[in-house]
């Protein structure tokens, strides 16, 4: 399988809510098929393998991604969790999630698309239960809308990745900074 998608965020929930890239701009969607949200479940670990989704389990994953987006806002930014997007991360949560079997060559999850769907919105529900709360961060980058976890010495991190964000922002500034020297000069 290619590795199609991405996952800096630090947690499988913030990678999933990352699926929908640049909100405030140009609005990236990496969910547009079936096929799409079964291989991030598959290349993020929350599933070993997943039962073929359907458009309706795009649909609910979208719907689900949206709301623990929601949430993880808030509560970085000390608001109250919306209703809306709490009730459904939580009916989320409570279906069944994939249960890892041990096989001969070690840990297996096989799970249906509503299980790993469960999978990601119980990573959620743990995520802003947990101590790691503190640590919420959303990238530095003005187009990027990736959250994630900064485990960086002193909290310093400000970049969702270097390979993605930080080098682009820093090649950015290096550029403006030339720029402004050879007009300067």
């Amino acid at each position: 399988m290619d590795l199609t998608h991405v996952f800096v965020c630090g947690n499988p929930a913030l990678d999933f809510a990352a699926t929908l890239r640049a909100r405030r701009t140009r609005r990236f969607e990496a969910l547009v098929t079936p096929e799409r949200l079964d291989a991030w479940y598959v290349e993020s670990g929350v599933v070993d393998a997943v039962a073929p989704s359907g458009a309706a389990d795009v649909t609910a994953a979208r719907e689900v991604r949206e709301a623990v987006y929601a949430l993880v806002t808030a509560r970085r930014q000390g608001e109250p969790y919306g209703a809306d997007a709490l009730a459904t991360v939580n009916a989320a949560a409570r279906g069944p999630a994939a249960a890892p079997q041990l096989t001969p060559a070690g840990r297996w999850t096989a799970a249906s698309p509503a299980e790993a769907l469960s999978s990601v919105a119980r990573q959620a529900v743990e995520l802003l239960s947990g101590p790691d709360v503190p640590l919420l961060k959303e990238c530095g980058n003005p187009e990027c809308t990736r959250i994630y976890v900064d485990r960086s010495h002193g909290m310093r991190r400000h970049w969702c990745g270097m390979e993605s964000c930080g080098n682009r922002v820093k090649a950015a500034a290096y550029r403006a900074r030339k720029r402004s020297a050879a007009q300067a000069g």
